[in-house]
């Protein structure tokens, strides 16, 4: 299914690499504007030139703003920036994320309170200052990056657990709040991705971050009628056990 947002404006969190960077650049190559965020300006601005560079369609926007989806204040100069540069978002992908992968009796205060505020307090933020926008706009689509931690718990995942698990339980809550005002609201799934966020490292094995990619573009190109409200990705061949 073929997937057209031309003249569509997204915003991507944690969108300089990984599954943020990768989505990101999907949605460029289905036409729409596409800004991203993370947490230091040579990032944003690094990576910001490069998909200047690699795209086809020069009439197409890539901008970019270092900001703390954890703190409020940042998040809302953020959307500030982005209703003066680019007017505003249809399309919201929550990715930033932080893992910090200790027992509860090790894991310090200031850890969890990264955790919790970057993975669950950022999207609520995100999507507190997004909301009133899509409506304004007739609608819009939210997409929130969890994790198969959100629903399976793992040794020394206590804060990383709790993040993705209030993550799934809010994004379903978001979803019900506002279906009816033409904003979707759907929440990925993965596994084991092949990025440096994951404890165990790179490997062939893994999931791709463009196919994490891929099913948010499946996601955005259901028809009006449709919504996915929540889908899981999953290593086709992990290592047996």
């Amino acid at each position: 299914m073929a997937l057209n947002l031309k003249g569509k404006t997204a915003l991507v969190t944690g969108g300089t690499k990984g599954i943020g960077r990768a989505v990101a650049e999907r949605l460029l190559c289905a036409g729409a504007d596409v800004a991203i965020c993370a947490r230091t300006e040579d990032a944003v601005r690094s990576a910001v030139n490069e998909m200047r560079d690699s795209i086809q369609d020069q009439t197409l926007k890539v901008q970019g703003k270092a900001a703390d989806v954890g703190s409020e204040s940042s998040v809302r100069k953020l959307f500030e920036w982005l209703d003066a540069e680019m007017g505003g978002p249809d399309v919201l992908v929550n990715n930033a994320g932080v893992g910090i992968f200790k027992d509860l009796a090790a894991l310090e205060p200031g850890e969890w309170d990264q955790v919790i505020g970057t993975n669950l307090s950022g999207v609520y933020h995100c999507c507190h200052h997004a909301l009133p926008r899509m409506r304004a706009r007739g609608g819009g689509w939210i997409v929130n990056i969890a994790s198969l931690a959100g629903k399976n718990a793992f040794a020394g995942g206590a804060a990383y657990n709790a993040s993705k698990f209030g993550l799934c339980g809010m994004s379903e809550a978001i979803m019900l709040d506002h279906r009816y005002e033409g904003v979707k609201v759907s929440t990925v799934l993965p596994g084991s991705v092949s990025t440096e966020f994951n404890p165990a490292g790179i490997a062939d094995w893994k999931i791709a971050p463009e196919d994490i990619a891929e099913t948010v573009a499946m996601i955005l190109a259901m028809p009006d009628r449709t919504l996915i409200s929540h889908v899981e990705v999953r290593p086709s061949r992990p290592p047996r056990k």
